[in-house]
């Protein structure tokens, strides 16, 4: 019953909702909506804003036990301003309405208390919860963006709005208290991207908010960045995370697996994991940091994990690139799709493309590396 209420009746609603509410920067539980993609959507965001800028601040957020917290008032409050059908949102509001519970220590058992807060984790329905609870959550200024992914949330702020960093963070402080929330600063980091290339001086201010912390480099949705865009750390931990998977599969082998599941269990977890949000990240790696990738797969088969006919990291992460930018270009609901420049009205006797979209400006390296740019170019 709940996937067919979500399915059928919340999340069509997402599609047009009111005014106050936005669903266009979150990138977890709904339809065309990944890791990948809010990845995607946020460094192009940063990359946009350098092309005028000469850094972008981004503010990543953390909110303690978020999906324990939501108050359960807000949920049902936001849930009956979109436009779904009163005994639906009837069916929602009884989904929450009378639990309870109680503490047993020993063969003591305390009174049962009502649970007014938190959204059921495992549940159909919470993840949509969520989502719009989160809905409401917008920068105070013009020009600053919101990304988020579930509960992470990440603050985009260029440089043109710099002063407004301070009273951004209050503002998401004060939702937060009014949601039952609560923004946990030990948590939260700061980073400042600057352009790998540029040789000019960039003075960057002390930080506005000096409670949350400033770093040199960022883990995003489990891919690490830098603050000049450089992967040579991610891929660090990529390599390190799967030499101890490799150390598993030895042990495998050692207790009798079959050569053709061990390639099989090689390919589903050392190759998942180094092909993670792949179209998001892999455009802005080095000539070096591929060599190490395919060196490592080509040691991995010479141990015998891997077939020798397997394909190698650069054609896999190519075609996750084209798969990904097939289903934007053929779906104008997905998230990415706003990405995308104007089709082109004029039609020359060229030699063919692969799309009808207009092939933007080359404006720099950093751009050229962008997933949406790189693949226009590229198809």
């Amino acid at each position: 019953m709940e996937r067919i209420v979500v399915k059928d009746y919340i999340y069509p609603s997402l599609q047009s909702p009111p005014p106050e509410l936005s669903f266009s920067d979150q990138f977890a539980f709904q339809p065309s909506s990944s890791t990948t993609a809010a990845l995607i959507h946020l460094l192009h965001t940063v990359i946009n804003h350098l092309q005028s800028n000469p850094y972008v601040i981004i503010y990543a957020l953390d909110f303690s036990k978020a999906f324990d917290s939501v108050r359960h008032s807000a949920v049902l409050h936001k849930f009956s301003r979109l436009d779904i059908p009163d005994h639906i949102y009837n069916w929602v509001e009884a989904f929450f309405r009378d639990h309870s519970h109680c503490t047993k220590f020993g063969d003591k058992v305390s009174g049962f208390r009502n649970i007014l807060a938190s959204i059921i984790q495992g549940s159909a329905i919470g993840p949509a919860a969520y989502v719009v609870t989160a809905s409401d959550l917008h920068p105070l200024t013009p020009g600053n963006s919101m990304h988020k992914y579930a509960d992470d949330t990440y603050l985009v702020i260029p440089a043109a709005n710099v002063q407004s960093c301070a009273a951004e963070i209050a503002h998401i402080e004060k939702w937060a208290k009014e949601n039952n929330l609560m923004l946990n600063y030990s948590k939260s980091v700061e980073i400042v991207f600057v352009p790998p290339r540029s040789h000019r001086a960039v003075e960057i201010p002390l930080p506005a908010v000096p409670s949350i912390t400033r770093v040199e480099s960022i883990k995003a949705l489990g891919v690490t960045i830098s603050r000049k865009f450089a992967m040579t750390q991610h891929v660090d931990n990529l390599l390190a995370a799967c030499a101890q998977t490799l150390f598993a599969l030895r042990t495998l082998r050692q207790h009798g697996l079959p050569t053709s599941a061990l390639h099989t269990v090689f390919h589903a977890t050392v190759i998942a994991k180094l092909c993670h949000a792949s179209p998001a990240w892999w455009g802005f790696t080095s000539a070096a940091d591929r060599n190490r990738l395919e060196a490592f797969l080509r040691r991995s088969t010479q141990f015998g994990f891997r077939d020798v006919s397997a394909q190698t990291l650069s054609d896999i992460c190519e075609q996750a690139d084209r798969r990904l930018f097939d289903n934007i270009i053929r779906n104008d609901k997905h998230l990415l799709y706003q990405l995308l420049p104007p089709q082109r009205s004029q039609h020359y006797s060229l030699r063919q493309r692969y799309h009808n979209y207009q092939i933007p400006m080359r404006t720099s390296a950093l751009n050229d590396n962008n997933f949406i740019t790189r693949m226009l170019f590229k198809t």
